[in-house]
Parts: C-alpha cells; sequence; structure tokens
C-alpha cells in the first residue's frame, strides 16, 4: 500500500503530464522513427514529398536545396552567410531588400525573405509612401544623384524616391538612385556574372582567389597561395591594406593625380610617402618638414633636426661635417652604414638590437649567424662580427669540421654540381662541402654557384649591410626592407 501523500504526488504528476500533451499544436506530428537511429517508417517517396515545396513535380530540390531531407523532415544547413530556417528551409533571414542601408527602409518587417510593409508604406523594400506630399521639383531634387541626374538616367523617382528599371526583373539595377548596373558584370562570351569566378557589387566584379580582369575572365599562372605569398607586406597584410593583389602582383592606391610614381608604392605598397608631410597636400612636395628625406614613408632628419616628420629642431654644437667625421671613424659611412648620426654619435639600427654595437655600430654579430638564426653553426662564439671557432672547426661561420669520416670519393659525389663539375670549378672540396676560394670573395652558394655581387647595393654596401646575400638575393633582418635592405620599417627611433 502507498501511503496517501506518495499517492497524492503521483495523481498530481500525471494530471500535469495530461496537461502538457493536451497543450502541443494539432500541427505537431511525433517522429516517424521509433527510436534514434532506427529505419524509417515513411517509403522513400512519400519522405520526398514531404521536403518538397507544394505543386514542385517529382525531381525538383528538396527543402528548396538548403537542406537534406531526413524521414520527411528538412534538417536545414548553411552553405553561405546567414541562417536557413522554415519547415521546407524556405526563409532566409539576410534576403529582405534593403533601402539606404536599412532592412525594409526601416517601415516593415522581414518575414521570410520577404519585407511586410507598415501601414502607409510600399514597394519591395517599403520605401515608397502610400501618399505623397512633395511637389514634383522636390521630390526630383531628392532623386538626383550626386552628378545632378535624377535616378542616373536608370529609373523613374516617386515622391523623392528612385524606382529602378527592372523590367526583365532581374533586379541588376539597384541602389539609392539606381547608380548601381551589375549588368555591367555579364561576361559577353559566357554570360555569366563575373565569368562565375567572382561576385558583382555595384557594376564591379570582385574576382576569386586566383582570376582576374574586368570580369574575372583571366586565370593567374600561379596558384592562390603563391599569390598571396608575394602580396603580403613585412606587417602581414595583403597589399599593406593600400592595394589590390592581382596573380601575386601588387596594384596600390596610387593617389598621386600624375600616377607616374604615387604616394602609394613598393611592390607590396609598403610606402606611403604621405606620412612624411606635415599637412597632407597631394599636389605639395613639403616632405619631412623640409629638413630630410622621406624613404618609404619614414623620414630620415638632417643633422640637427628630429621627430617623426622632423619638425623639432636638435641643439648641437657640432658642425655638420664635424659631426659625420666622428661617426664615421675608419669606417666607410656613417655609422658604418647601420645606424644614425645625431650630433656626433651613433645610435645604431635596429634600436635595442644589442647584436649592432660599438661606438660606430663597426660589429654586426649578425653576421655570425646563417639564415637559420644559427650562431657559428653551433661550433664557436662571435666577436664584433667574426666567427671565433671550437677547436677541430673552421671556416667563416665554423661549418667546416677539420677530421672528416668520409673516403674522398664520397666526399667529391656531394660537391658535384648539376653540370658535374666540382664545386663548379671555383672552389674546393672538403668532407662532402665545398669551400668557396677565398680570393673571390663575392663567391658562395652550396656549390659555389652563386655570385654575391649580383645583390643589390645601396651606399656602395651589399644589402646595405642590413642582410645577407643569398645566391644573387639580399635576405634582409628584421626591421628592414628594399631590394638592397635599405629601408628601415622597425621600431621607430625615441
Amino acid at each position: 500500500m502507498c501511503p496517501s501523500g506518495f499517492r497524492n504526488f503521483l495523481l498530481l504528476a500525471y494530471s500535469l503530464l495530461f496537461a502538457g500533451l493536451s497543450a502541443v499544436p494539432q500541427s505537431f506530428s511525433p517522429s516517424l522513427r521509433s527510436w534514434s537511429g532506427a529505419a524509417c517508417r515513411l517509403s522513400r517517396a512519400e519522405s520526398e514529398r514531404r521536403c518538397r515545396a507544394p505543386g514542385q513535380p517529382p525531381g525538383s530540390p528538396l527543402c528548396h536545396g538548403r537542406g537534406r531531407c531526413d524521414c520527411g523532415v528538412c534538417i536545414c544547413h548553411v552553405t553561405e552567410p546567414g541562417t536557413y530556417f522554415g519547415p521546407l528551409c524556405e526563409c532566409h533571414e539576410w534576403v529582405c531588400e534593403t533601402y539606404d542601408g536599412s532592412t525594409c527602409a526601416g517601415h516593415g518587417k522581414c518575414d521570410c525573405g520577404k519585407c511586410k510593409c507598415d501601414e502607409g508604406w510600399s514597394g519591395d523594400a517599403c520605401q515608397y509612401p502610400t501618399h505623397c506630399d512633395l511637389t514634383e521639383k522636390i521630390s526630383n531634387q531628392m532623386c538626383k544623384n550626386s552628378q545632378d541626374v535624377i535616378c542616373s538616367n536608370a529609373g523613374t523617382c516617386h515622391c523623392g524616391r528612385c524606382k529602378c528599371d527592372n523590367s526583365d526583373g532581374n533586379g541588376l539595377v539597384y541602389g539609392k538612385f539606381c547608380e548601381c548596373d551589375d549588368r555591367e558584370c555579364i561576361d559577353d562570351e559566357t554570360e555569366e556574372i563575373c565569368g562565375g569566378h567572382g561576385k558583382c557589387y555595384c557594376g564591379n566584379c570582385y574576382c576569386e582567389a586566383g582570376w582576374h580582369g574586368d570580369k574575372c575572365e583571366f586565370q593567374c599562372d600561379i596558384t592562390p597561395w603563391e599569390s598571396k605569398r608575394r602580396c603580403t607586406s613585412p606587417d602581414g597584410k595583403i597589399c599593406s591594406n593600400r592595394g589590390t593583389c592581382v596573380c601575386g602582383e601588387c596594384s596600390c592606391h596610387d593617389v598621386d593625380p600624375t600616377g607616374d610614381w604615387g604616394d602609394i608604392h613598393g611592390d607590396t605598397c609598403e610606402c606611403d610617402e604621405r606620412d612624411c608631410r606635415a599637412v597632407y597636400d597631394r599636389y605639395s612636395d613639403d616632405f619631412c618638414s623640409g629638413h630630410g628625406q622621406c624613404n618609404c614613408g619614414r623620414c630620415d632628419c638632417k643633422v640637427g633636426w628630429y621627430g617623426k616628420k622632423c619638425e623639432h629642431p636638435r641643439s648641437c654644437m657640432l658642425s655638420t661635417e664635424e659631426s659625420l667625421k666622428k661617426c664615421q671613424g675608419s669606417s666607410d659611412l656613417p655609422c658604418s652604414g647601420r645606424g644614425k648620426c645625431e650630433c656626433g654619435k651613433c645610435t645604431c639600427y635596429p634600436p635595442g638590437d644589442r647584436r649592432v654595437y660599438g661606438k660606430t655600430c663597426e660589429c654586426d654579430d649578425r653576421h655570425c649567424e646563417d639564415l637559420e638564426g644559427i650562431i657559428c653553426g653551433g661550433h664557436g662564439t662571435c666577436s664584433c662580427g667574426r666567427c671565433i671557432c671550437e677547436k677541430g672547426w673552421f671556416g667563416k661561420l665554423c661549418q667546416h669540421p677539420r677530421k672528416c669520416n668520409m673516403t674522398e670519393e664520397q666526399s667529391k659525389s656531394l660537391c658535384e654540381s648539376a653540370d658535374g663539375i666540382l664545386c663548379s670549378g671555383k672552389g674546393s672540396c672538403h668532407c662532402g662541402r665545398c669551400i668557396c676560394s677565398a680570393e673571390e670573395w663575392y663567391i658562395s652558394g652550396e656549390f659555389c654557384d652563386c655570385d654575391d655581387r649580383d645583390c643589390d647595393k645601396h651606399d656602395g654596401l651589399i644589402c646595405t649591410g642590413n642582410g645577407i646575400c643569398s645566391c644573387g638575393n639580399c635576405e634582409c633582418w628584421d626591421g628592414w626592407n628594399g631590394n638592397a635592405c635599405e629601408i628601415w620599417l622597425g621600431t621607430e627611433y625615441s
């Protein structure tokens, strides 16, 4: 026997359960699967019929092509931005018409892809008032674009709002003033928008990766990944956010009216000369306040001046010649080409990097590092840019062992270049590695097949002393850029 209290509790629970089931809508239908993973009790034809829009013949897309049919029920999925919903995935919350940037012009609500207009408003985007209190003159004035053309000659004016000409119903002419005509994006040959390889926005094609041209009709001969890599600027941005990447080449958004060499330039649009001007005026050449030279958007100030735009005078008792002489020391260049001379004192590049030091920046321990950043091959110590090798090792970077466990034949086989010549005829072979001729200082490379004279120079220095010459190309150190590593893009001087 159950206690009376427990019996009353059971009666209350059963009554609540019954009330809950009674509240279920009549349209609710339980699953046609007995349990999760069980076979569907509907035939395939019946299942598909329930997932097809009314009136659609067999074979037409199920769930409006926006989901999958699971035993007569549509499971909506997303293949583009937005969310699909509805019993047959028929609704898309982003497809309601907009006007002047507002969905349904702010005069209605978006219901399953269509605007339900408030009272007194009509139109696909609820943009037209039912009653107009404007005169024709005021109405036409409101419909004029920036060139004072009513509805861009691509529509008619209705109570201060443009109704664009879309007689064929394709909606390719749009915009507040009918200024956008996506018919301009149609490829003449394929008759597709942007050739099927891009998206059209206001009459302009924005191509998919690997395609370019006014209508995305040309395909790049390099992979999208390689194109992106070539266009990536030192700060990791595509074309420095100042240009467009087309097949690995940046087309900078040049603002110079001549179009010759504009304010924005560089292989990755990394240089912006506007940063050198106190007040930007596209017709003015007042760079660096007249007290310096603009180098890729950074001001190199003359002696006696400092500041981001060389706007501050610096008090110095030395003349320009005296200052440069003190900074030059025994080097051919002030601060050994690795720093900035100010009032006879050198500040070495890059600021805070202890690898570059000395009264005239004469010591550069970066020369002790290989391309992987290993100091003296791991077999020595660096002193003022020169490797002091441990016992048993030799070479500029202590990369060669004195003892060798290879036979002469094995060693030579590793030193032969592609043409079969030992070290390209410009060096000797030691333990499977080429030692290039010391008399020809410019010969380098794994097989002595590179000529460092091919690397770009600046101020008479290969790679300006700010990088390593690697087989004819400058590999710049952090903070430096340019073909000859002559452009400083690192931390500003204080």
